[in-house]
C-alpha cells in the first residue's frame, strides 16, 4: 500500500474557512443568559413584582418583604440551572466521539465535529462511521441496520461507499470524507432521532395545570376583591389587603423548587458518571414498572470471550493452544472474535509467517501460514464440508472451527485441511448483572430481554444472571402479533431493529411505564419511543443522541443509583407540594369570599411571609433534598391533594370561624388579624408534622427550629408582622381554635380519603 499523506494544515484551515468542516447538529443545553431568562421572566414574577410597585405606591413599604423571599427563591433555581448546565456541557465533551484521521502523513485522533471535507479517515472493527466516506484502502465487514434495518453485516471494499450512522464490524479500512455537516447521512439521522416527543411528566403536567388555572383567576378576583375591599377600607389598606389575598395564591415556589431539585439530582447524577439529557425522565425513570434491556452491553459486556475449547481427531489441548497462540500475536486482531482469541491465548513468537489471509464477509475465514503449517479459523460449514459429529452438541451457540494443513494458504482454503478444534464463543457476561437484576426483581420491575441473537443463546444468558421464569420466543419465526407476546414471554430473539420499536409500543399500550437500554443504532427506533431510554456511552451516538440518559462509563450498575435518585426527587417534590398548594388553595378559596363577604381580607403580605417562611419556604427545601428511597405509588395530583387539601379547608374554616367573633365577643381587628396569622400557622404545622412523619434527627431538628422561628416571630418581633400582644384571652381562644382545627383537620382527611377510595383515585 502506497503511504497515504492525507490533507495539509493549510489545506484543513482552508476547509474550516469554507465551512466545509462537519459542525454540531445535536440540541444543545440552554445558554447562561437564556437560563437566568427563563427564571426571572416569568409570569409569576411579573406578577409579584406588578403587586410588589402597588405596595410600594401604598407607602406599606415592610410589606415588601414577600418580594425579597421571592428574588431569593429565583436566585436558587437560577444558581443550581447553571450548575446543572455546566456539569451536563463538561459531561458532553467528554461524551463527544473522537475519530482518527491522517493528516500530513500522521495519524491523529480528533473530534468527529473536527472532520473536514476530504479528511482521511482511519476506521476499525467497533468504530462507528462519522460521515459519509468513501473507501480508499482496506476491506470491512458493515453492519448497516439503521439504514436497512436489516442484521445481516455488509461487504465493503475499495471504492465502496461507507454510510454515517454505520458501524465496523470487522476488519479495517482508511476512507475519504465525501460529506459532512447536515449533507452526511449522520446529521439527517441525529435530528430525527432528536425530535421533541412529548415529555411524560405527571410534575410537569401538574405544574402547567396550576399555572393555567392560577393565571386564568388572578385578574378577574384581584379586581374584585379590591372593588369590595374599598367598601370597608381606604385606598392604601384595600391595595395592600388585596396583594395579600393574591400573593397567597401565587405558587411561584413551587416552580422554582421542582427545577431546583431536578438540576440537584442531574449535578448528583453526574457524580455516578450519568449524563441526564431530559431533566423530566427523572420521574419517568423512578416510575418505570418494565426495563427492557438490549442483551449487549448491559447483561453482557459486549465483548466476545473463549468460553470453550472442543478437540477434534484426538488433537492434544497444548496443540490447540499453541496454533491459537501464534496465529492471535501475527494476525490483526480486526474483529472480536479474534480479540477473545488473543486476549486468551497469544504469545510473543518469532516464527517467520509466509501469508495471512485477514477475515473477509465473503470468504467467510481468516488464516495464516508458516514455513511447515498453516492454520484457519473460521464457520465450520465454509472451512470444512463434512459433517462434524461434535457441532450437534453446540448447535445453540457461536462455533469456529480451528483446522490445519500443511500446504501454504495461496488466497484458498488449503484441501488437505484437518479440524482440529470446535471454538466456543460466547458474549462475557457482566459480574454485576445478576446484582442488577435482583435488585429491579425486588422493586417490582419486569425485565425483557431483547436482541437479535438465537433465543436460545440468550436464555442461556440470561440463566447464567438468575433470571427466572424463562419464557423465551423466536420473533423470526412467530406469526402472533406482538403486541399478543410482550405480557407472555421476557426473552426475544431474532429481533429485527422496527420490532424492538413494535415490542415498547405494545408494552406502552398496555399501560406499562417502559425504561430501555441499548447501545447500538439497531437500537435507535426503540428508543425513541421508550418513556425513558438509556444508552451505554460505548455504544454508537446515533442511540447516544436519542438517549434521555448516558452511562458515560457504560456501567449497568449504575441503574439502582440513578432509580433512587428519581425515587429521592420525585417523592420529595410530591412531599414539598403539598406545603406549597395549600397555600395556594386556602389564599384562592378566601380570596373568593372575601370578595363577597363585606369584611376586611384579615391578612397583610408580611404576615403571610412570616407563616410562608415556616410552614412552606424552610421545610420545602430542606425535605425535597432528603434521602428517600420509597416507591412511587398513585398519581402526583391525589398523592398532593390528600395533604394539602385537608389542611387548606381547616385553615379557610378557621379564618371564618375568627370572622363570626365580633358578633360575639368584643375584639379589635387587629386581634383577629393576629388568630388568622397564628392559627394558619399552626395549621400549617400539622401538615408538616403529618408529610414529616416518621421522624428522623434531620426532620425534628428542623420542626423544633421552624415553631420556635414561629414563635419569636409573633412574640418578640410582632411589630414588624403587624400583631398584637397575647393576652390571656387571646391564649384561651387560640387553645380553644387549635382543638377545633386539630378535629376537623382529622374528620376533612378522613373525608378526603374516603371519597378518593369510592372513586379509585
Amino acid at each position: 500500500m502506497e503511504k497515504i499523506n492525507g490533507l495539509s494544515e493549510d489545506e484543513v484551515l482552508k476547509l474550516e474557512e469554507k465551512g466545509l468542516i462537519n459542525k454540531r447538529f445535536d440540541v444543545k443545553t440552554k445558554s447562561i443568559g437564556q437560563i437566568i431568562a427563563g427564571n426571572f421572566f416569568t409570569l409569576f414574577n411579573f406578577l409579584n413584582f406588578g403587586l410588589a410597585l402597588a405596595v410600594f405606591f401604598a407607602r406599606s413599604y415592610k410589606n415588601l418583604l414577600f418580594l425579597g423571599v421571592v428574588i431569593c427563591n429565583t436566585l436558587i433555581s437560577t444558581i443550581q440551572e447553571i450548575r446543572s448546565k455546566i456539569t451536563v456541557d463538561k459531561l458532553s465533551l467528554l461524551n463527544e466521539s473522537k475519530v482518527q484521521v491522517v493528516r500530513n502523513g500522521i495519524i491523529r485522533e480528533i473530534g468527529i465535529y473536527e472532520i473536514v471535507l476530504g479528511d482521511i479517515l482511519k476506521l476499525k472493527a467497533g468504530n462507528q462511521i462519522p460521515t459519509d466516506s468513501k473507501i480508499i484502502h482496506g476491506e470491512v465487514l458493515v453492519n448497516e441496520s439503521l439504514l436497512t434495518g436489516e442484521e445481516e453485516s455488509v461487504g465493503k471494499k475499495s471504492g465502496d461507499n461507507l454510510y454515517s450512522g454505520s458501524f465496523i464490524v470487522s476488519g479495517s479500512c482508511y476512507a475519504e470524507a465525501i460529506h459532512v455537516g447536515n449533507d452526511n447521512y449522520a446529521a439527517r439521522i441525529s435530528l430525527e432521532a432528536k425530535y421533541i416527543k412529548k415529555v411524560n411528566s405527571e410534575i410537569m403536567n401538574f405544574i402547567n395545570k396550576i399555572i393555567k388555572y392560577i393565571s386564568i383567576a388572578i385578574i378577574p378576583i384581584g379586581i374584585l376583591l379590591f372593588l369590595n375591599q374599598m367598601n370597608t377600607a381606604i385606598l392604601s389598606e384595600a391595595i395592600v389587603s388585596t396583594v395579600a389575598a393574591l400573593i397567597g395564591m401565587i405558587p411561584e415556589g413551587l416552580v422554582l423548587l421542582t427545577s431546583t431539585v431536578l438540576a440537584i439530582s442531574v449535578i448528583r447524577l453526574a457524580d455516578y458518571n450519568v449524563l441526564v439529557q431530559e431533566l423530566y425522565c427523572i420521574e419517568t425513570l423512578a416510575r418505570v414498572d418494565t426495563l427492557c434491556l438490549d442483551k449487549t452491553g448491559t447483561i453482557t459486556e459486549g465483548k466476545m470471550e473463549v468460553s470453550k475449547l472442543v478437540p477434534l481427531n484426538g488433537t492434544i489441548m497444548s496443540d490447540i493452544t499453541d496454533a491459537l497462540g501464534l496465529m492471535s500475536y501475527h494476525m490483526e486482531n480486526d474483529n472480536q472474535t479474534m480479540e477473545a482469541i488473543s486476549r486468551k491465548y497469544a504469545r510473543k513468537n518469532d516464527y517467520e509467517v509466509l501469508e495471512i489471509m485477514p477475515f473477509s464477509s465473503k470468504n467467510k475465514w481468516s488464516g495464516i501460514s508458516f514455513k511447515d503449517v498453516s492454520y484457519v479459523i473460521g464457520a465450520p460449514d465454509i472451512i470444512y464440508g463434512s459433517k462434524i459429529k461434535e457441532l450437534e452438541d453446540y448447535a445453540d451457540n457461536r462455533v469456529l472451527l480451528l483446522a490445519k494443513s500443511s500446504h501454504k494458504l495461496n488466497k484458498n482454503l488449503p484441501k488437505d485441511l484437518s479440524p482440529m478444534s470446535l471454538i466456543i464463543i460466547s458474549d462475557k457476561v457482566r459480574k454485576d448483572a445478576k446484582i442488577i437484576l435482583d435488585y429491579f426483581k425486588e422493586e417490582g420491575v419486569s425485565i425483557k430481554l431483547i436482541s437479535g441473537d438465537n433465543p436460545k443463546v440468550v436464555s442461556y444468558i440470561a440463566s447464567k444472571v438468575g433470571l427466572q421464569n424463562i419464557k423465551y420466543v423466536d420473533l423470526s419465526k412467530s406469526k402472533t402479533a406482538i403486541y399478543d407476546l410482550v405480557d407472555e414471554y421476557n426473552i426475544f430473539g431474532r429481533v429485527k431493529p422496527n420490532q424492538k420499536k413494535e415490542i415498547i409500543l405494545a408494552l406502552k399500550a398496555k399501560g406499562h411505564t417502559v425504561a430501555m437500554t441499548g447501545d447500538g443504532v439497531n437500537d435507535v427506533l426503540a428508543l425513541k419511543e421508550a418513556d425513558c431510554s438509556i444508552a451505554m456511552n460505548s455504544g454508537s451516538d446515533a442511540a447516544r443522541n436519542v438517549s434521555q440518559l448516558v452511562l458515560l462509563d457504560s456501567n449497568f450498575s449504575s441503574m439502582p443509583k440513578v432509580v433512587s435518585e428519581g425515587r429521592r426527587s420525585i417523592n420529595n417534590i410530591q412531599r414539598s407540594s403539598s406545603l406549597f398548594l395549600c397555600k395556594t388553595t386556602y389564599a384562592t378559596i378566601l380570596a373568593i369570599i372575601f370578595m363577597f363577604l363585606g369584611r376586611p381580607y384579615p391578612f397583610i403580605p408580611i404576615q403571610l411571609t412570616l407563616t410562608s417562611v415556616v410552614t412552606i419556604g424552610i421545610p420545602s427545601f430542606v425535605l425535597a433534598l432528603e434521602p428517600n428511597n420509597e416507591r412511587i405509588n398513585g398519581k402526583i395530583i391525589v398523592n398532593v391533594l390528600k395533604k394539602s387539601l385537608p389542611t387548606a379547608l381547616t385553615i379557610t374554616f378557621n379564618i371564618l370561624i375568627i370572622m363570626l367573633f365580633p358578633f360575639f365577643i368584643k375584639i379589635s381587628q387587629d386581634e383577629i388579624s393576629t388568630l388568622c396569622v397564628i392559627m394558619t400557622g399552626l395549621t400549617g404545622f400539622m401538615l408538616l408534622y403529618r408529610i414529616s412523619v416518621p421522624f428522623n434527627k434531620v426532620r425534628g431538628i428542623l420542626f423544633v427550629f421552624l415553631i420556635t422561628l414561629f414563635f419569636i416571630g409573633v412574640t418578640f418581633m410582632r411589630g414588624i408582622f403587624s400583631l398584637v400582644i397575647l393576652t390571656p384571652k387571646l391564649l384561651f381562644i387560640i387553645g380553644l381554635l387549635f382543638l377545633l382545627a386539630v378535629f376537623v383537620f382529622n374528620c376533612f382527611t378522613k373525608l378526603f380519603y374516603t371519597i378518593a377510595k369510592k372513586i379509585r383515585w
